[in-house]
């Protein structure tokens, strides 16, 4: 062993302790090997720093573009909701369902966004179908893994592992090549999950943090249910063609038009709104049914039934919020109607409460005072745009509904346009593909989809840095010899035991390795190895660099082997020992089959 293998061996031995303690983070560990290896004169810095340019380092961060594209515009949650329609109150209907769609749609975008995408959906079905978490959860988690298993973008470590054979002037793996492993693993794991659920028990999940009141609490605490109406406009309304300024509803009776519905859209009313026949309005009166039946017919509309649930169900269009009013707001001492609320800030007040009780009665005419809460009702844009007014209104409470309201709300299907474009580019192999995922990212940004902002924080940094950070060490490990060396002793343990052996030696290797650092790294670490494995054999090297990629997605085994992992433990209350007992023997199985299936696929 050379000095030089043995200092370069010496910071991968650090490396993989700090990334088992966690000390400090992964990629605070890659930046660290960034700076020392080409101190060891192993790497230049030219080299050390070549991964920010590594197209697949690229593609990996246009794919986490792409991924957010489908949570801003709903695409994810409509599948969860479709799931928990079709699924019924079946268990089995629902596991086998629920890792179909999460395997499917892994296979395009980032395995831990489908997972925490779909946590509170499985919890939602979870709640109202009376089954356990924890019997819904680690299915879904497992089904995240093997998604990893499908396509060439599903996870880092598949893109990884074709980079190492490009860069040893091989081709690299094509968009489906991991399919023919990952589609019978995924049938392999869900028979598998249906038996290992009942060792999961009927658990019940931790308690979900609150993120704030329910939309339904404020209805009940103000007492809206009384006093919102839904109407429809008929034909021989005196409100057809006129305007909200025209009619003048509120200072004439009381009447504050809240939304409404044309088409299917709902939308915010202005003053010159002009409203049309079929139109159904929300609206806010403080009358008795007598009265409100009275102005009904007098400006000949329809009640239309309204249920509780109206401003949960909207709640993707219509936002609420409590503010609060300080000391020296320009409100204090007016009522709504002298500071033109509604004209100001583009919201309406439906609720006074001033100390514990709300205010009962007409609250147009009512005088704001110091400390008075008022609940704002309205765009969800125009309550963020509150922020800006922090010296009149002090927003101090949002629904809990606000974290599931979209960003890109009518886009999904510009988002799955994008998407198939960029799959079947890919494919087809008409354009690299990386160019071919740049090309979806720049069509979510000019279809609305997505913008700079968003785009650049749903990149995961972490996972970037990390991969670069750990990329020198390949070439570092061939230069000085550790890659030769790793083969040789490898092959001296298990050289004369057959293919089928070595395969399943490089599998394990990977997999326990995988148990302490992060995938992604050990895919770094492994595919060269692997590869040099093959040429001392004198075998193709296609074989070996898949098994370390399917190895690296086999992080069944603890809870900290994947963020897809640590992401189920809490909401199913499950211990260390639970992804021990149902994780390890799958692993065990998936390893026989990927050594059973590689060498007949992927002739040696």
């Amino acid at each position: 062993m050379t000095p030089e293998l043995a200092i370069v061996l010496g910071l991968l031995a650090a490396a993989i302790a700090m990334f088992a303690i966690n000390k400090p983070r992964m990629d605070a560990v890659a930046l660290i090997m960034l700076v020392a290896l080409p101190l060891t004169g192993s790497v230049t810095v030219a080299e050390a720093l070549a991964g920010f340019s590594d197209a697949n380092i690229v593609l990996i961060a246009a794919l986490f573009v792409i991924g957010d594209g489908l949570v801003r515009t709903g695409v994810a949650r409509r599948l969860g909701d479709w799931l928990a329609a079709k699924a019924g109150s079946s268990e089995v209907r629902l596991v086998v369902m629920l890792m179909l769609v999460v395997c499917s749609l892994g296979a395009f975008m980032s395995s831990t966004a489908v997972t925490a995408i779909f946590v509170p959906v499985a919890l939602r079905i979870a709640h109202s179908t009376g089954a356990s978490p924890s019997r819904l959860l680690m299915p879904l988690s497992t089904s995240a893994l093997i998604s990893g298993m499908m396509t060439l973008v599903a996870t880092a470590p598949n893109l990884v592992v074709s980079s190492e054979l490009e860069r040893n002037g091989l081709d690299g793996f094509h968009f489906f090549a991991f399919s023919p492993f990952g589609i019978p693993i995924l049938a392999l794991g869900i028979v598998y999950m249906l038996f290992a659920r009942r060792w999961l028990g009927d658990g019940a999940a931790v308690p979900e943090s609150r993120g704030g009141p329910k939309i339904a609490e404020w209805v009940k605490e103000y007492q809206l249910a009384d006093r919102e109406h839904r109407v429809m406009v008929t034909g021989r309304s005196s409100m057809v063609g006129k305007t909200l300024e025209e009619l003048r509803l509120r200072e004439s009776s009381g009447v504050k038009v809240v939304a409404i519905e044309r088409d299917r859209v709902l939308l915010q009313p202005t003053a010159k709104t002009k409203f049309k026949a079929g139109d159904i309005l929300l609206v806010d009166l403080q009358a008795t049914p007598d009265e409100a039946a009275q102005i009904r017919q007098q400006f000949g509309v329809e009640e239309l039934p309204l249920t509780g649930g109206y401003f949960t169900d909207h709640s993707q269009e219509i936002g609420m919020a409590e503010v609060l009013l300080p000391a020296l707001s320009i409100l204090v001492g007016k009522t709504l109607v002298d500071a033109h609320f509604a004209d100001e800030y583009g919201l309406r007040v439906i609720g006074i409460r001033r100390g514990r009780s709300p205010i009962i009665g007409r609250m147009e005419t009512e005088e704001l005072q110091i400390g008075d809460t008022l609940l704002v009702i309205g765009p969800w844009k125009q309550i963020r745009n509150l922020q800006s007014h922090g010296q009149d209104l002090v927003v101090f409470n949002l629904p809990a509904e606000m974290a599931e309201v979209l960003p890109a709300p009518g886009k999904a299907v510009q988002a799955v346009c994008c998407l198939v474009l960029v799959i079947v580019l890919m494919v087809s192999g008409l354009v690299p593909n990386v160019i071919a995922a740049l090309l979806g990212c720049l069509l979510m940004g000019g279809l609305g989809v997505t913008d700079l902002t968003s785009g650049y924080r749903s990149i995961d940094w972490k996972t970037i840095v990390l991969i670069v950070g750990m990329l020198p060490f390949s070439i570092a490990l061939q230069r000085t010899g550790g890659v030769d060396l790793m083969a040789e002793g490898l092959m001296s343990v298990i050289g004369n035991s057959g293919s089928y052996v070595v395969l399943g030696s490089i599998f394990a290797i990977t997999a326990i390795l995988g148990m302490f650092i992060s995938n992604t790294a050990t895919a770094v670490l492994m595919a060269p190895v692997a590869i040099a494995v093959a040429k001392d054999m004198g075998a193709s090297p296609y074989p070996f660099a898949m098994i370390v990629a399917l190895a690296a997605s086999t992080a069944f085994m603890t809870p900290v082997s994947s963020p897809v992992n640590t992401l189920v433990v809490t909401p199913g209350n499950y211990k260390f020992s639970d992804f021990v007992r149902v994780g390890v023997p799958f692993a065990i199985v998936v390893m026989l089959l990927c050594t059973l299936l590689v060498p007949w696929l992927l002739p040696l």
